[in-house]
């Protein structure tokens, strides 16, 4: 895995270059506008400015018809931002198809009325850059740029860029990469770190949205973000709005912590919304990505130094692979086979836990203790009840394993009865056929725990088992939560039981979380209030 001692170098050597980010100037947001008339372009920009962007990138290549004189004078003129001007030719992504010459020509003419920064294309660097040399304005700099949309090449390819990008006099590199796979931007934050000049490093696609969204970890000159949801002019990018107030972009700093939840898909998780508020209103230097990942080993190989990856959610597909690649792994997680929170150890060691079990059997439990009233139970109100779990696979296992080990009596129901029977006889209970579980009663007061897809989007009419069948239990707990209100739930209320939605196993397996993460109780009033508005 050659890679991963070089991040491990990475990392320490960013801090040497400031700890605090003292001595590296702040990576700066900016906007591409790409507006098809001045007029439109000027919008975009005050919007750009409104939004808390640094700088606008002006798009000639979009405009239907370019002026160059007047036109360049009205946008840089009347620009609230500093401005990156940027002619793209199609040969290099972009939508000019004219002359060169003439091209060349505009750029020339920006750098003149008063641009702040031209981005030429490596291809022509060379040329151009001696075509200025003697007429370059104090305050101006050129970024020599390159484009690779197939794939991210080797660290020492990408080295030579860099290399080649100097040699033709430009002021800062960009090299704009493709990604694959997620490890691929570890040898783009390597190039931004030991680049002789100041660096913008992008990887596209969504496998690249860390390239971005830490690019001031690793002394980034700039990142790019978009306007609106529907300006993204770049796979993988994201909005000013989200880098600024979801991701805390303008926090992070290279000895910042950096956790995130690993799955694939990803881009739906709401994690980074709570525990990066969460983080920010105690003002710990952390922050929560979105992690797309192929493969979970090669993942922790890459980023493998303490402050990357220093503690992991981990969900669909990889809650079972995941326990390949760690050290160490807790005893109920072990068994349940399944985990979803992953700490690295000051060490670098990996320790895995399943919060899912716990957020849902306290859950269960405080819902039990309220029927109980002023009377305290000693131990577990799960002590000795009949505790009826509906399902096998991951959710079924969690609930099974928790209950059994807060010492209740566990019945499990699934569709194929084997997998009943194998995960009963671990937990020490009974098993029985899905629909065998209707006409089962053996006591009044039992305890029902749905982990099956039935009443989930799009089924909201199904339920798992029969309204009649619910006078025998006082609470009944579903893992579902879209919809949180169930069709299992509202017959288990007008029945009489107590219930428990699975939005509070979602929310307290957080809390669980955040506490193996931070050594800190979770802010739950703050998890709370934002599942509110955003879940």
């Amino acid at each position: 895995m050659g890679m991963h001692v070089n991040v491990n170098q990475l990392d320490t050597l960013n801090l040497q270059r400031g700890g605090d980010g003292v001595g590296i100037s702040p990576t700066l947001v900016c906007t591409s506008i790409l507006g098809t008339t001045v007029a439109q372009m000027l919008t975009q920009m005050r919007r750009a400015k409104e939004i808390g962007a640094d700088l606008v990138e002006i798009r000639l290549d979009y405009l239907k018809s370019f002026n160059p004189r007047p036109d360049l004078q009205t946008l840089i003129k009347q620009s609230p931002l500093p401005t990156i001007v940027t002619y793209r030719p199609t040969w290099e992504g972009g939508q000019y198809e004219g002359d060169e010459t003439k091209r060349q020509d505009a750029l020339r003419l920006a750098m003149e009325l008063g641009a702040n920064y031209i981005d030429v294309e490596l291809q022509v660097a060379n040329d151009f850059n001696s075509s200025i040399s003697e007429k370059k304005p104090n305050n101006f700099k050129v970024i020599v740029s390159s484009h690779n949309f197939h794939n991210t090449p080797s660290s020492e390819d990408i080295g030579n860029l860099v290399a080649r990008i100097q040699a033709t006099g430009g002021d800062i590199a960009k090299i704009v990469t493709t990604a694959l796979d997620i490890i691929d931007c570890a040898r783009i934050f390597q190039i931004m770190v030991h680049s002789q000049i100041p660096t913008i490093g992008i990887v596209l696609g969504e496998r690249g949205l860390i390239s971005r969204l830490l690019s001031p970890k690793f002394g980034g000159y700039l990142t790019y973000g978009a306007l609106e949801e529907d300006a993204i002019c770049a796979p993988g990018q994201t909005t000013v709005k989200n880098m600024l107030e979801l991701y805390n972009f303008r926090l992070i700093k290279p000895d910042t912590k950096v956790y995130g939840i690993i799955g694939k898909p990803v881009g739906h998780s709401k994690s980074p919304l709570l525990f990066n508020a969460a983080f920010k209103s105690v003002g710990l230097n952390a922050v929560y990505m979105h992690f797309l990942v192929d493969d979970v080993v090669k993942f922790f190989n890459t980023y493998s130094s303490p402050d990357f990856a220093s503690g992991c959610s981990c969900t669909i597909p990889h809650k079972e692979v995941a326990l390949k690649c760690m050290d160490e792994i807790d005893s109920i997680a072990k068994k349940i086979g399944a985990i979803n929170n992953i700490v690295r150890r000051p060490n670098g060691t990996l320790t895995a836990f399943n919060t899912d079990y716990i957020g849902a059997i306290t859950a269960i439990e405080d819902g039990l203790r309220g029927l109980n009233g002023a009377v305290p139970v000693v131990g577990s109100p799960l002590a000795g009840k009949l505790f009826v779990v509906l399902g096998a696979g991951g959710a079924g296992k969690s609930l099974a394993y928790g209950a059994a080990q807060k010492g209740a009596r566990v019945v499990v129901a699934n569709r194929t009865f084997e997998r009943a029977k194998e995960l009963a006889s671990k937990v020490g209970g009974k098993a029985m056929p899905l629909s065998e579980a209707e006409n089962f009663h053996p006591e009044e007061g039992m305890v029902l725990a749905n982990a099956t897809s039935v009443g989930m989007k799009p089924g909201i009419d199904q339920t798992p088992i029969p309204k009649h069948a619910l006078v025998h239990y006082c609470l009944v707990f579903d893992a579902i939560y879209t919809p949180k209100d169930t069709r299992l739930l509202r017959e288990a209320k007008e029945t009489g039981a107590a219930v428990v939605y699975g939005t509070e196993m979602l929310i307290r397996q957080g809390f669980e979380q955040y506490k193996n993460f931070t050594g800190l109780p979770a802010p739950e009033d703050l998890f709370r209030q934002l599942m509110e508005k955003h879940a």
